[in-house]
């Protein structure tokens, strides 16, 4: 998979800077995953909040500047590209974070292991 090394900087950016809820994602849930995740990793032109290169899986968490039409186009289009690459990507919302995280991480976990019995 290649990736754009001009991003790096700016994913090591996003990665010390990262929001309350992906905090709360990786800290309480990911970091310590059976399965090792990664944080703001670059594929291609974009960077992604969270990925497992084993389950194929990436994982978006959007706040509201994703509801613009503008970005729900980009979104889409980058969606596209990343799953052209075989991964399945998987969004959950600032609020499904804050008001549900363990519907999240049981469905994260639901979607990884669904990975492994095709």
């Amino acid at each position: 998979m290649k990736h754009n090394k001009i991003l790096t900087p700016y994913a090591k950016n996003l990665r010390k800077n990262m929001t309350k809820q992906e905090k709360h994602l990786w800290y309480d849930f990911l970091r310590t995953y059976r399965l090792r995740f990664l944080r703001q990793k670059v594929i291609e032109n974009y960077v992604v909040d969270f990925y497992c290169s084993k389950a194929k899986l990436v994982i978006e968490i959007d706040g509201g500047q994703h509801y613009t039409e503008e970005a729900m186009e980009y979104d889409k289009k980058r969606t596209e590209i990343l799953e052209g690459y075989g991964l399945k990507v998987i969004r959950f919302t600032n609020l499904d974070i804050d008001n549900n995280f363990e519907g999240v991480c049981n469905n994260i976990d639901d979607i990884v292991s669904k990975s492994f019995h095709h």
